[in-house]
Formats: C-alpha cells, sequence, structure tokens
C-alpha cells in the first residue's frame, strides 16, 4: 500500500466511524502554557513538549518561535495536512505540496497605541502545488480541504472565546 493510499484508507474510515457515531469525534483539547525566565513559555500537550518566546527586542529571550510564528503554522500546516489529506481521498497525485502564510499587522495595536485594534488587517495564503492531475483535479481537492479546514474556520467565524481565572496565593 503506497503512502496515499494509507492516508485515503485511513481519511474514509475516520470518515465512516464519525458518521456512523458522531460522539466519536467530540472532545475537548487542552493545552498547557506555563511562563519560566520572563517570557519563555514551556507548552505542553498530551506527549507534545515545545517552547515559545518573544523576541530579544520584545523583552523575551528568544529561546523559541513567538505565536505569532505559532499562529501561522498552526494554519498553514492545518491546510498543508488537509490538502493532502483530500488530495489523496480524490486521488489527486501530490509530488511537492507548499502553504506560505503571509500576514499584515501593526503593531501598534498589540501595544494599545493610538487605538489602532490588535490582531491582523490581513491574512493570505499561497499555495504551491505540483501535480500530475489537471488544475480541475487538483483545486477540487483544494477547495474541499478549505471548506472543512479547523484552522481556516477559526480566522474565518467568529467563535465562542470565554476565559476563568483563577487567583492563587504564592507557594511557599
Amino acid at each position: 500500500m503506497d503512502q496515499q493510499e494509507r492516508i485515503r484508507t485511513s481519511f474514509e474510515r475516520n470518515a465512516r466511524a464519525l458518521a456512523l457515531r458522531p460522539a466519536v469525534g467530540r472532545g475537548t483539547a487542552i493545552t498547557r502554557v506555563t511562563v519560566r525566565d520572563g517570557l519563555t513559555c514551556d507548552v505542553e500537550d498530551g506527549p507534545w513538549r515545545l517552547t515559545a518566546d518573544m523576541g530579544e527586542k520584545a523583552g523575551g529571550n528568544n529561546q523559541g518561535p513567538n505565536p505569532g510564528v505559532l499562529g501561522r503554522a498552526a494554519l498553514g500546516t492545518c491546510l498543508a495536512v488537509s490538502y493532502i489529506l483530500w488530495a489523496s481521498r480524490f486521488n489527486v497525485p501530490i509530488a511537492r505540496l507548499e502553504v506560505e502564510v503571509q500576514t499584515d499587522y501593526d503593531s501598534r495595536g498589540y501595544h494599545g497605541v493610538d487605538d489602532v485594534p490588535p490582531g491582523y488587517e490581513a491574512i493570505r495564503y499561497l499555495v504551491t502545488v505540483e501535480s500530475e492531475a489537471s488544475e480541475t483535479e487538483v483545486l477540487r481537492a483544494l477547495d474541499m480541504a478549505d471548506r472543512n479546514s479547523d484552522f481556516l474556520a477559526l480566522y474565518r467565524n467568529p467563535q465562542e472565546v470565554t476565559r476563568d481565572v483563577r487567583v492563587l496565593a504564592p507557594r511557599g
């Protein structure tokens, strides 16, 4: 079984299981971020561990990518994986795929300057695909992936966001 067939088989099996038992696809993901040493953050999610930080110009230690890098990476990897999944499902061979995420920003918003709103002013992504398939076949897979992308939906559609706070006395 080649890699594309293995991906297609897994994807279709999971889709069938979810159609039969929707509750299987529901859950809560938990990522824990702990700040240490100024702005350096330890990120834990299941077996995964990584470090995020701000650059030295921003007061950080430059020990890892900043939140903007991680956010763009989350969008880019979600799209890339989705494109390969849907291309596999539609039997569209992909020799090479690259997603470049570009964001326009104005840092004044983050710093509370001049009533500029925080966040990105614009988000663009450039998809480069090498494939023996026709452009129509490639676009069919990409369009389906875009319609079903979790992270693209986060950027396109407002989500309910809540905050709970626990204030504790210092340990010691």
